[in-house]
């Protein structure tokens, strides 16, 4: 009975795990999935993007990152940072508002929602009359203007969300001065575009879906100017001196119109169809952006001619004579450019284009020839083309990394030199305290190395295995096919590719030696590919080897996809990883398994059919297991095989109906009085205890039948006891779907008769678990109870060496429990039946070094398990205690827990969304996470910001989920100098300012502390100028 009982509580040791073990989601590292707005300030110089789930990130300099959710869950329509100050204003989709602030606590700047507001129209009025489809950020910091389907403008006090209904802007008061057979056209529909004078704050530019355009004067609060286009309105842009904008229009023109003091009905200077003649599509928004050459920068999306380009998803920069229309591969949510942010400033010199497109980033260098593209250090696109598969290695080599990055910067030559124009805020968190490696596999077969060292997820260098094998493209071919002289003048550009030529190349195994620098991919043809670095070019033949899993056997026939064909004869490649040999598994089934061993110069690989050893120094195969049951015909048909036997799913399902019945009827045939007899035997014994084990569930034991049992599933490589205990030898462990293990005796000859003789290969154990569950994860512990080091480990003096004079154990994880076995006899010694106790089974595991965040002189392995109900389980070694259980992944989120990916220092990584991955991390000591500030912009005097950001928003986008733009690059105002001293020295003046204040008091009605400080300025404001005579210009501090 005792062996049942729980441990008791060990106040020592629960201390130690506080100090060892803590939870946190730390960062998320790639790029937002399904992105539907965007917003920059100018003046914080921080982008910020909304998503459909609701979601807002914000991103400054690298390093600098800041989450918020709101809690609709709503998307995300339009983001307008409000000028000069840490603020964000978000519309989503359901009509409301919602007012951000980053504001500092401890040291550092948090992203926190303040306010929310929903605009309500009278009782009866229909929705549309207040459905917001422009927001405009006043450069006053005081109010904003929100335009609507109805053509009313309304006026919203920031940051109460007060309606200032006096000051509303009607539709009637819009058409007073509009000619009437042009006021019949019903012209006030919809507001599409508000923007602030550039020059003037008491004057707004408003544009109407059908065209009409009026500068509204807010002083007088009537309408100064009409402009009356022809065209269905798209979108304004206000030029640098306030002289003249520009309006671009559904049919795919832009017009220019001048802006003078007359009362002249204005005509526009030039309108153009920059692809016409032919019907193009929507010009959706425009810049127009002055420089020192004299030559503007006209910088348009969309407008491409319909019947041909219609697909396209494109932005054209015209200068000059110079014209290029950026093709991007998905769907342009929105964009902004930077320049320079001076108000005062008479050019506006763009320098870049920063462009957010559905699956990524795309920023494009204005100053240099040719405008490229600048490589991001933030906002990878991971999902470039599919994760199939992911690796992390730990504390790489600093010459390893090194090799690395150079190869990597040879494929970066076609990157703009430009720093990364989006700098705000100021990066806290320390240096990494080593330097880390994700590894991602794609389906295009390709392999990218990211730096996850830090919060920014940097991809350092790409591989590609395309050229290996025969294909339908080349990969030397061009991405542009279209040449200099064609029109449009479209190039590429992104590197977003969800195409793969060929699905067979995709990758599904990744294992790097970090030590030697050997790389073993494998992918789904199995296909297994070693390589090794070289910093140079080089022109080689791939030496090929077969490995045959099915040894001939007679009765079995693939019906799955073929296998890759190699290319005969040498074949160049580029700097970097380079393969020197082809190992093809046959049949060509996806490669489930692959180990690698750089010190023995071996590989193992397995498939659903058997597992295979190859000598890669020799070139050699040692030897092939088939694991193939008589029953398994579903392994020969392969993922990609369309056929489906039905038949056989049903005779399957039936049997194990028929199984759970059988023992069902023979449990109820047993002796009813025994059973009762037994049980209260029992009952009476465990009463006598203060703790009873948890009830265990019944576990059916598997059929050998059930399909896919050869399916192997886990390689490993170890020096241990394997036949007795007085002699330790090389050997490989294989574990099945089945729940069967198999040991095989290597013989490694020494070095200087390495390639002599040949390795050999014996099989000398074989483990069938009881209820052939199976087979995750198998791990051999020496004789102080700790994981083998990994090959090389020691001879770098990285890790002490084995214990070799102690006993060692087999620890073997299956989905349902934990054993661990003696070596060599291979007795059960311990076990943690998980899914008996729990209910849950294990889908991932690795074992991590935890290190004491109070002491750097304590630190302890334990196993990390990810269970399908996705909780992270931390058990101890070799005890197999439970130490802690954290919720982690939702169990609905299965190809989340599929991509879980566990470092060696007990942090991990799952994909979030096709293209994120959420790190977190389960240590106290190691934590990734971001630590960064926000300063607030100085205020500055006499000075009225240009807005260059395209606050207006096309009301037809808004109303179309996903279809949004926002706030993209708001130049904003800097604040002014604080009041002369004089002023606030007069007597009299204090005594006003106090009677003003008391008198609010007086009226009962409390004056809130934002109101009270407007209440003042604006007080002394009019204090100034009774005092001094004139109207002051000055921007007064709050």
């Amino acid at each position: 009975m005792r062996r049942f009982l729980r441990s008791g509580h060990d106040p020592v040791r629960e201390r130690l795990k506080r100090d060892l073990f803590q939870f946190n989601k730390t960062v998320e590292h790639g790029f937002p999935h399904q992105p539907s707005a965007l917003g920059y300030s100018s003046s914080l110089h921080l982008m910020a993007i909304g998503t459909r789930s609701g979601a807002i990130k914000l991103y400054g300099a690298p390093g600098v990152e800041f989450m918020g959710l709101h809690e609709e869950n709503n998307t995300v329509l339009q983001m307008h940072f409000i000028p000069g100050q840490c603020q964000l204003v978000t519309l989503l989709d359901d009509n409301s508002l919602h007012l951000w602030s980053l504001k500092q606590r401890s040291g550092t700047s948090e992203l926190q929602e303040e306010q929310r507001f929903t605009l309500r129209g009278p009782p009866g009025s229909s929705p549309s009359a207040t459905q917001i489809t422009v927001v405009l950020p006043h450069s006053s910091r005081e109010v904003l203007y929100l335009g609507t389907e109805s053509g009313n403008i309304f006026v919203v006090e920031l940051p109460s969300f007060r309606v200032l209904e006096d000051r509303t802007i009607s539709s009637e008061a819009v058409l007073q001065r509009v000619p009437e057979d042009y006021s019949n056209r019903r012209p006030c529909e919809l507001v599409e575009a508000i923007q602030e004078h550039p020059r003037n704050p008491n004057q707004i530019l408003i544009g109407y879906s059908r065209g009409l355009i009026i500068l509204w004067d807010l002083q007088s609060n009537k309408a100064t100017h009409h402009f009356l286009g022809s065209q269905q309105l798209e979108n304004v842009f206000w030029q640098r001196d306030g002289r003249q904008f520009i309006s671009c229009h559904y049919d795919g023109s832009y017009a220019q119109w001048p802006v003078s003091n007359d009362n002249r009905q204005p005509e526009p200077l030039e309108s153009k169809v920059p692809y016409g003649p032919f019907p193009c599509k929507a010009i959706s928004k425009i810049y127009w952006q002055v420089t020192k050459n004299g030559l503007p920068y006209v910088i348009f999306q969309g407008g491409m001619p319909r019947a041909s380009y219609g697909d396209r998803h494109s932005i054209s920069v015209i200068h000059g004579s110079q014209q290029i229309a950026f093709d991007f591969t998905s769907r342009v949510i929105d964009f902004f450019v930077i320049s320079n942010a001076d108000p005062a400033a008479e050019f506006d010199d763009p320098s870049a284009m920063v462009v957010l497109v559905e699956e990524e980033l795309v920023v494009i260098d204005l100053k240099a020839p040719g405008w490229p593209a600048v490589h991001p250090p933030y906002l990878a696109s991971l999902h470039c083309s599919a994760i199939t598969c992911s690796h992390h290695i730990s504390n790489i080599p600093l010459k390893l990394w090194e090799r690395i990055i150079s190869a990597g910067s040879k494929q970066n030559s076609h990157y703009s030199n430009m720093l990364w124009p989006i700098d705000g805020g100021t990066n806290l968190a320390p240096d990494p305290p080593q330097r880390d490696l994700l590894l991602t596999g794609h389906e295009d077969g390709t392999v990218r190395f990211w730096d996850a060292s830090g919060v920014c997820l940097h991809l350092l260098y790409k591989l590609s295995t395309v050229r290996v094998f025969l294909t339908d493209v080349d990969p030397n071919d061009n991405m542009n096919p279209l040449g200099e002289d064609e029109w449009p003048p479209l190039r590429k550009v992104g590197s977003f590719d969800p195409y793969s030529d060929d699905p067979r190349l995709g990758i599904q195994k990744i294992y790097l030696c970090k030590y030697s620098g050997y790389l073993a991919v494998a992918g789904t043809a199995g296909q297994v590919l070693l390589m090794e670095l070289n910093d140079e070019a080089a022109e080689h033949v791939v030496d090929y080897a077969e490995a045959d899993l099915l040894q001939d056997q007679e009765g079995y026939r693939w019906k799955g996809h073929e296998r890759l064909k190699a290319r005969d004869g040498s074949v160049r490649f580029e700097p970097g990883f380079q393969p020197f040999i082809l190992v093809q598994c046959q049949p060509p089934a996806v490669v489930t398994s692959l180990a690698l061993h750089s010190e023995w110069k071996l590989v193992a690989c397995g498939t659903s059919h058997g597992f295979g050893l190859f000598d890669h120094q020799q070139k050699r195969l040692v030897f092939v297991k088939c694991t193939l049951h008589p029953s398994d015909q579903l392994a020969l048909e392969g993922p990609l095989s369309r056929v489906k036997s039905l038949k056989k799913s049903l005779r399957q399902s039936f049997r194990r109906i028929r199984r759970s019945r059988v023992s069902s009827r023979k449990r109820r045939a047993g002796n009813i009085a025994e059973v009762q007899e037994a049980n209260a035997k029992f009952d009476q014994a465990a009463l006598q205890e203060m703790e009873l084990a948890p009830v265990q569930r019944k576990i059916e034991a598997r059929s050998a039948e059930d399909s896919f049992t050869g399916f192997v599933r886990t390689l490993y490589f170890a020096d241990t006891f394997l036949r007795d205990s007085s002699r330790h030898c090389p050997s490989l462990w294989a574990g099945t779907n089945g729940g069967t293990v198999y040991a095989f005796s290597l013989r490694v000859p020494p070095a200087e008769r390495r390639m002599d003789e040949p390795v050999r290969a014996e099989q000398a154990k074989e483990i069938q678990l009881m209820h052939r569950a199976p087979i995750v994860g198998i791990l051999v512990l020496d004789g102080r109870s700790a994981p083998l080091p990994e090959p090389l480990e020691v001879a770098h003096d990285l890790s002490k060496s084995p214990d070799m004079q102690g006993s060692h154990q087999l620890l073997v994880v299956s989905e349902e429990q934990l054993k661990v076995f003696t070596l060599p006899k291979v007795s059960s010694k311990l076990k943690l039946k998980l899914t008996a106790l729990e209910g849950c089974r294990v889908r991932k595991m690795a074992v991590a070094n935890f290190g004491s965040c109070q002491t750097d002189d304590y630190s302890e392995n334990n196993l990390t398990v990810l269970t399908n109900l996705g909780d992270i389980q931390i058990i101890s070694l070799p005890f197999l205690k439970l130490q802690t259980r954290y919720p982690c992944i939702r169990k609905e989120d299965v190809s989340g827990i599929a991509s879980c990916v566990f470092t060696k220092y007990g942090q991990g990584f799952y994909l979030i969304s096709p293209s994120e991955f959420e790190r977190f991390s389960l240590s106290t000591k190691w934590l990734v996470e971001p630590r960064c500030i926000i300063d607030a912009p100085e205020i500055t005097s006499n000075n009225h910001l240009h807005n260059t950001s395209g606050m207006e928003h096309t009301g037809r986008r808004s109303r179309e989920l996903g279809r949004s733009s926002g706030d993209t690059g708001e130049d904003e105002r800097k604040s002014g100098r604080l009041m002369e001293h004089a002023l606030l020295n007069d007597e009299k003046v204090l005594k006003e300012i106090q009677s003003t204040l008391e008198g609010g008091r007086r009226r009962g009605d409390p004056i809130p502390i934002y109101q009270r400080s407007r209440t003042l300025s604006t007080r002394i404001q009019e204090l100034y100028r009774k005092k001094f005579g004139k109207k002051s210009r000055r921007t007064w501090a709050k």
